[in-house]
């Protein structure tokens, strides 16, 4: 059979971290990718390269002005882009920018039916606000392929589900108010950025569109697969016509940036029950993004989950 799945395993993406000592570092990349070729997944998909994004669709999400700002940043390759936890490194804007063109190549690939799903390791950078970098997140790549899908394709109602051990939002606040993005996000309560509580269910027309659901540290596999079908069942009721999906690795036990304790069977499941959502709702367009994780093992562990998810869900 031959399987629209696509995994974006291009070294260009590697580009994208902060050194060798930061958490969000340039090993990342080949933590998953020598994971994801040991378990020969590399024989089931269709292996993609992405693209740099252009100013222009940057700035679908962000102003002109903090686009120059980074610029004038990467080139001194100096400082920090936030308050300590981003450091500026040289060619930061070329290495962001070709995050946010990966994922809008998925998005057209996928809308023009090339795709049926696809896996971006190095993506799902959702803390990003319009005007400024937040937890190791420049440009919010999962906001600007929201914009794209509207601008481009007229896709009316998405659906973002973000399992991220932090809480995506970056998206959140970018569209809380608005009724045609849903989103779901299950994350650690209490640690950066300290927002996402669950009483945060959108407002305006938004209101009800959004859930939001904190755990304790200390949180496992039990406690996430009490709260997923609530997720299931926003989905259901909102019929979207597109699933995005921010799967970040950093909710695994182990993690040095925090305290959940989840295997890899969370993230293997809601892929899988996210496919099924997409192929009934959203003519199976299903984009996973990669997000956070600090613990190289982890992220082996739980993309490679997701993509077997992704994989196994179309044959």
């Amino acid at each position: 059979m031959f399987l629209k799945v696509g995994v974006y395993l291009d070294p260009q993406l590697a580009r994208y971290g902060f050194g060798p000592i930061h958490p969000f570092n340039n090993d990342r990349f080949d933590a998953f990718a020598k994971a994801f070729r040991h378990h020969h997944l590399d024989q089931k998909v269709h292996l993609l390269t992405g693209r740099m994004a252009s100013e222009e669709e940057i700035k679908r999400f962000h102003t002109l002005a903090y686009i120059q700002w980074i610029k004038r940043k990467s080139k001194e390759g100096r400082g920090f882009l936030d308050y300590g936890d981003t450091p500026v490194v040289p060619g930061i804007y070329e290495a962001s920018a070709y995050v946010v063109g990966t994922v809008l190549e998925a998005v057209d690939q996928i809308m023009q039916g090339t795709l049926k799903r696809a896996f971006i390791p190095i993506a799902g950078l959702h803390h990003a606000k319009p005007e400024g970098t937040s937890g190791f997140c420049v440009f919010n790549d999962c906001a600007i392929a929201i914009h794209s899908l509207r601008k481009k394709y007229g896709v009316k109602k998405i659906a973002y589900v973000d399992i991220d051990v932090h809480h995506g939002d970056g998206v959140f606040y970018a569209f809380e108010e608005d009724p045609n993005l849903i989103f779901a996000d299950i994350h650690e309560m209490d640690i950066f950025p300290g927002t996402g509580d669950s009483y945060e269910e959108g407002l305006g027309k938004g209101k009800g569109k959004k859930r939001n659901f904190p755990l304790p540290a200390g949180a496992g596999d039990e406690d996430f697969f009490e709260v997923w079908p609530q997720i299931e069942d926003l989905i259901k009721r909102e019929d979207p016509d597109f699933i995005i999906f921010q799967c970040g690795a950093d909710s695994l036990a182990g993690d040095p940036l925090a305290s959940l304790y989840y295997s890899d069977r969370p993230h293997g499941h809601a892929a899988a029950q996210l496919c099924k959502l997409a192929d009934t709702y959203s003519q199976g367009r299903l984009l996973a993004l990669g997000g956070g994780g600090y613990n190289l093992e982890n992220i082996g562990r739980a993309w490679t989950a997701v993509v077997k998810s992704l994989i196994e869900a179309h044959m």
